[in-house]
């Protein structure tokens, strides 16, 4: 390991967006005088009549919630998007503005209220995969549809309303930000080299061993190089695949092994239920050659120190670049010796 990067001030490359992250391995060692996040010791019911993402009950909109027994897909309520919205734009100078449609889906991953999906059995989130399949192969069918993003907020913290294990889909006519990020990286190196660029990263993570945290047959967990969040991790198919509709019935298995093993580790970290947001990043569904993508998922924990220690992203963070204290390879060794 190069003891440089676990000592001085350096900056790191995302090869997947083209961005810096300066890490400060030495800032770790400060006196933490800052603001500590609450931690809730509530114990939640299998079933709260409160709820409306339960089994049964009333949503906001009147809708009855039928008695599902593992997971229920429903269209947002409050979608961020709209299926009808007038198309127009704006081009008044340097006023710019395009008109944006979408779908919005929530994916309740458990009909037990209690649970995350560190709680289910790997067969249950393999339910869970299954449905994320099925969806981005329906919605990216859809001529509007663009790009399918799926992803979940966990725990209050990170903006999450209802504690019941769920997740959500955004689907629009265009690319968002990120994607577009990753579609430039990705389509260059393939033109050049002839081969995916997160499956030659991948080979060369696994033979550093450096920041590796979990694998099996079929996927591996790792701290990306260029991680920001704390304990941010990833995981990655070990065979190119452009989207999760590609993988088989096995492979689909063992990515629901991968996602078990990680968000279990989390919550042993700090003996909380643990906050994060995670996505999967996938090809668009835009109809064009799109033999470049290997997708992949990634989580973003905002824990830094303890159950009630948050990283913010404040000041330098947000007027210069990301930054973060704790290097990755020392986040990876972490959460490795928890699983």
């Amino acid at each position: 390991m190069n003891t440089d990067l676990q000592d001085f001030s350096h900056k790191r490359f995302n090869i997947l967006t083209g961005e810096w992250v300066l890490v400060s391995p030495h800032r770790a060692k400060r006196p933490w005088q800052g603001q500590n996040e609450a931690v809730s010791n509530e114990v939640r019911p299998a079933h709260d009549p409160n709820c409306y993402l339960c089994a049964g009950n009333t949503r906001i909109n009147g809708e009855i919630n039928p008695d599902y027994k593992d997971v229920f897909v429903f269209t947002n309520d409050f979608a961020a998007l709209q299926t009808d919205s007038k198309t127009f734009s704006v081009d008044n100078g340097l006023f710019k503005a395009e008109s944006e449609q979408g779908i919005c889906k929530v994916i309740c991953f458990s009909p037990d209220h209690s649970k995350s999906l560190a709680d289910m059995a790997v067969k249950d989130i393999n339910k869970v995969v299954s449905t994320w399949q099925k969806e981005y192969t329906e919605l990216g069918s859809n001529d509007t549809i663009n790009y399918v993003q799926i992803f979940e907020n966990k725990g209050a913290v990170m903006g999450c309303s209802n504690p019941h294990p769920h997740g959500q889909i955004w689907s629009q006519s265009t690319l968002p930000n990120e994607i577009i990020k990753k579609e430039k990286e990705q389509k260059e190196y393939y033109a050049i080299n002839k081969r995916s660029l997160l499956g030659d990263y991948l080979a060369q993570e696994l033979e550093a061993n450096e920041r590796i945290i979990y694998s099996n047959n079929d996927f591996v967990v790792l701290t990306p190089f260029w991680a920001i969040w704390p304990f941010e991790a990833m995981i990655v198919p070990r065979k190119q695949y452009n989207d999760i509709s590609q993988i088989s019935v096995t492979e689909s298995l063992a990515f629901a092994d991968a996602i078990s093993a990680i968000t279990k580790a989390y919550d042993k970290l700090f003996s909380t239920s643990f906050p994060y947001s995670s996505g999967i990043h996938q090809a668009p569904t835009n109809g064009e050659d799109n033999s470049h993508w290997h997708w992949h998922m990634s989580f973003y924990p905002p824990l830094l120190r303890s159950a009630t220690v948050k990283k913010f992203m404040v000041g330098y963070e947000m007027f210069g670049s990301p930054q973060r204290d704790i290097t990755a390879e020392q986040a990876a060794t972490r959460l490795r010796d928890l699983i």
